[in-house]
């Protein structure tokens, strides 16, 4: 419930797969393929029914699985430059827009609300490859939950069938012990549900716009130099992560670009394996927790 306004932006998550098909064995294979596959992993992933929203604030807001209940998938074909759009350099953001699909139009059904919370997309490059474009609404799940329906997905469109993730532990697990239901209440007096009717949209990736998105390599030998770095400075650390020196270099870099002002730096811990006793890492689910630390820069 906390996602349903604070951050109400669905997550897009992309995957490029190097793969030299063309146009005719990708209509002909790979989609069936994918198609089959996809129903066959969804039979296990409930969650990726509905976001059910009611008028009150007395209920609850619910996702469900209904009967009937479907994913949109969207076969695309793009003849941008894959090497481009795979490479480390400066990419403008727009050329990645398409490849991203939307997610379904909001539906009343008798007094409440539906909101599709998944949808998937898969783009051709012809005799390169293709991407795999995944939206999510944020109240599905975190990164984890993702990364299992993946994981899934992809066993099952090499076996042909769910053996394969089912032998390996992939199988989600939906089991939950609430043991304060009064948080429950004191989140969704926070949920404006007035805001949910059937003219609701999520927002969309659209454009035209500035920004482009590059990657960085942090190479083990300057990993190590930092880490060699910090040590010099502070010999009394007992131990440093390749992570700790990671976020403290990215950090440097951006506050950097500002002079005696407040620099917010933070992350998502998974808390999965933190927890006593631990929560299986197939758990789907949110159990993240946003660690934040803020500093002045004095550049």
């Amino acid at each position: 419930m906390v996602w349903l306004t604070q951050l109400p932006d669905p997550v897009h998550t992309l995957f490029f797969y190097e793969l030299p098909i063309t146009k005719s064995q990708f209509l002909e294979t790979m989609v069936p393929n994918l198609k089959q596959s996809l129903s066959i992993t969804l039979q296990h992933f409930f969650p990726f029914g509905k976001l059910t929203i009611f008028p009150t604030s007395t209920r609850k807001p619910e996702i469900r699985y209904v009967e009937g209940d479907s994913v949109d998938v969207t076969f695309a074909e793009c003849n941008l430059d894959f090497s481009d759009l795979t490479g480390n350099h400066p990419r403008e953001c727009d050329k990645f827009y398409h490849l991203i699909p939307l997610l379904g139009r909001t539906a009343k059904v008798s007094d409440y609300i539906t909101i599709p919370v998944f949808s998937v997309q898969v783009t051709l490059f012809p005799n390169y490859g293709i991407s795999i474009g995944m939206t999510n609404h944020h109240s599905l799940g975190d990164a984890s939950t993702r990364f299992c329906f993946l994981k899934a997905w992809t066993s099952v469109a090499q076996t042909g069938s769910d053996e394969s993730f089912l032998a390996i532990g992939t199988l989600p697990i939906y089991d939950r012990l609430v043991n304060d239901p009064i948080l429950d209440e004191s989140y969704l007096k926070n949920v404006k549900v007035e805001v949910f009717n059937e003219e609701y949209q999520l927002p969309r990736l659209s454009g035209p716009t500035d920004k482009v998105q590059a990657t960085f390599i942090l190479t083990r030998s300057v990993i190590n130099g930092l880490k060699k770095l910090v040590t010099t400075q502070l010999p009394r650390l007992a131990y440093v992560s390749s992570f700790t020196v990671a976020c403290a270099y990215i950090w440097n870099c951006v506050a950097s670009l500002h002079n005696n002002e407040l620099a917010l730096f933070g992350f998502v811990v998974n808390c999965r394996s933190r927890m006593d006793p631990p929560i299986p890492t197939t758990y789907f689910g949110n159990c993240n927790k946003l660690c934040m630390n803020l500093a002045r820069t004095l550049f």
